[in-house]
């Protein structure tokens, strides 16, 4: 490995270890802001406990999530400096109103909402939380923006005199068509991943003989949440593969192992070869079911499919010679596995639905084992997303524009970088290990028992149980 591999994996790995909790954030602001909803406007104590219990899981990977994320911005400069100073103009503008606008909104909102209990009005302390739920998302939206304009570079304008892309038209940038898909996508994919998260805690704890009312209703309000959400996401998801046809047609082609133009053709479901990297006039043998693909992508029974071979002819004549071909296998395995994924989920979240309806959710302990496994699923969703959306653009690091190759920074050795991808492994592995710990602790101590009848309902002024020192 060289130095360009070395902080690729540096990113790749501290990119991974962050959207771990990110997405959990977000989804789970929205699931405390709908419970608290419900307390506020049907009195239920039920929703004011679960507004509680899962208000601690927010924080936590809330807390983790902002801390692994200061990391990112730093690698710009540290290991991408050319990069940098190439989009700096562009780039820098939404990452600039993610820290002034959603991270101020977000982190001001927050601390309002914990402290604020009995403190604030019932309906401004009921905002505070879904400002706190409207900021993360916004912070998202934010850096969704800049990454789009790395997949679908607009508003620009190339200063031949410096070398460099200078911002035109900055609405261009906010309402990239790129953006405008992937962001409901990955919203809708977090909402999914808190979803997941309050199923598969609510089967531990009913696993383990510690269910309650809180924790049944708890897992039949999380079911519908992330079956909604999930084919909400494969609504989006199907978008997004429709715009990349035409705007990384490389991509997608590598994602179905297509190494030749043709009408009417099958989607692979396995491959039974080996992958190739380079171009070639042969895919792998894959079994494939007919004319999926073309149903896929143009919603026609013989529609045309771009192939391999023939986007690598187009793109050398655009761009000069060079591989253009990414790593067909990742691309192949990772797009499989975020559909995979995201069909289990969804199935997951329709039995338990079917089951609740039925009456049997708590007595179903196949149920909840699987459900608790399913945990993992979204975590596996979002990983195998961001890989197949960032591996598939490579060469570049700016579609069209700049080479990953030609960003990194020239006066960074391999040993620098190596140093410090070591620090950064045990940092993320600390903060990792004191998030799970956390979030296990708040498990297993499981949330307030069920009140026995006569005693009287408890308030967010309750002193005894101040949500301000459950963390």
């Amino acid at each position: 490995m060289n130095t360009l591999d070395f902080a690729r994996t540096q990113f790749a790995i501290t990119t991974l270890f962050h959207f771990i909790f990110v997405p959990i954030s977000i989804g789970l602001s929205v699931f405390v802001a709908i419970c608290q909803t419900r307390w506020r406007r049907t009195g239920d104590e039920q929703y004011l406990r679960m507004t509680r219990f899962w208000g601690k899981f927010f924080l936590i990977s809330m807390a983790i999530g902002v801390v692994t994320g200061i990391v990112q911005e730093f690698q710009f400069g540290m290991n991408w400096s050319i990069y940098s100073r190439y989009v700096g103009d562009i780039f820098g503008a939404p990452l600039a109103m993610e820290g002034l606008i959603a991270f101020f909104l977000e982190s001001t909102f927050v601390g309002l909402w914990i402290f604020g209990w009995g403190r604030l009005s019932p309906r401004v302390h009921l905002a505070t939380i879904w400002l706190t739920a409207i900021g993360t998302i916004m912070s998202a939206y934010f850096i969704l923006a800049a990454n789009s304009w790395m997949q679908h570079p607009v508003g620009y304008t190339i200063n031949h005199a410096t070398g460099h892309a200078q911002l035109t038209n900055i609405f261009a940038v906010l309402f990239n068509s790129t953006v405008l898909l992937a962001f409901p996508h990955t919203i809708l994919g977090a909402i999914t991943t808190g979803g997941m998260f309050v199923v598969a805690v609510c089967a531990y704890l009913m696993l383990r003989g510690k269910g309650s009312r809180l924790v049944s209703k708890s897992m039949r309000m999380a079911l519908p949440f992330t079956l909604i959400a999930v084919l909400a996401t494969m609504a989006f998801g199907d978008g997004q593969g429709r715009l990349l046809i035409h705007q990384q047609p490389m991509k997608m082609a590598a994602a179905e192992d297509v190494y030749n133009t043709g009408q009417g053709q099958g989607f692979s479901i396995l491959s039974l070869g080996s992958f190739k990297d380079n171009p070639g006039p042969h895919g792998t043998t894959s079994i494939r079911i007919p004319h999926l693909l073309s149903l896929i992508e143009n919603l026609s029974w013989n529609g045309t499919t771009k192939g391999i071979d023939q986007i690598q002819a187009a793109e050398r004549k655009q761009y000069g010679p060079g591989n253009y071909v990414p790593p067909v296998g990742v691309e192949w395995w990772t797009f499989r596995l975020m559909i995979g994924a995201g069909m289990l989920m969804l199935l997951i979240a329709a039995g338990g639905i079917w089951l609740s309806w039925k009456g049997r959710l708590e007595r179903r302990r196949w149920f909840q084992r699987l459900a608790l496994l399913g945990v993992a699923l979204p975590i596996l969703a979002n990983w195998s997303g961001w890989i197949f959306t960032e591996v598939g653009r490579q060469p570049w690091v700016v579609f069209g524009l700049l080479k990953t190759s030609a960003a990194g920074s020239p006066d960074v050795s391999t040993l620098d970088i190596v140093i410090t991808l070591t620090g950064y492994l045990v940092i993320y592995g600390v903060l990792i290990a004191l998030g799970s710990w956390l979030m296990a602790r708040e498990v297993r101590h499981g949330p307030e028992p069920d009140p026995l009848p006569g005693d009287p309902p408890a308030g967010p002024e309750d002193s005894s149980r101040p949500l301000a020192l459950a963390y």
